[in-house]
């Protein structure tokens, strides 16, 4: 996976100029934790360069939360927020299929 890429990516999400580096080790931190924990969910396996933009938008819900780490919901003159407890909810079917295509099964029947 490029981070370099992904940092880029995420900074453009973030309007934050490509040059301007006071976010950079924060953001780089966060890139390479979030890498570690999607490949403990795929098995060990190296994260493909296709799913960056999971990588992406997982920092972006991360970057958007700090300050509030470890709440589920907030709620101020009525307006609330909730947070998952898992930011990678959203990509598991991806995930998943992911996994089942490593794998290497192929349909067909099992008998027990």
């Amino acid at each position: 996976m490029d981070e370099t890429k992904i940092l880029n990516d995420i900074k453009t999400m973030l309007s934050i100029e490509k040059d301007e580096s006071d976010l950079d080790e924060k953001l780089d931190y966060m890139v390479r934790s979030i890498i570690s924990r999607l490949k403990i969910l795929i098995n060990g396996v190296e994260p493909p360069d296709d799913m960056s933009y999971i990588v992406v938008e997982v920092a972006l819900v991360r970057f958007n939360r700090i300050g509030s780490e470890g709440l589920k919901s907030h709620s101020v003159e009525g307006e609330s927020l909730q947070f998952t407890e898992n930011d990678f909810a959203n990509y598991m079917e991806e995930i998943e299929a992911f996994n089942y295509k490593q794998s290497g099964k192929k349909g067909g029947l099992r008998f027990l």
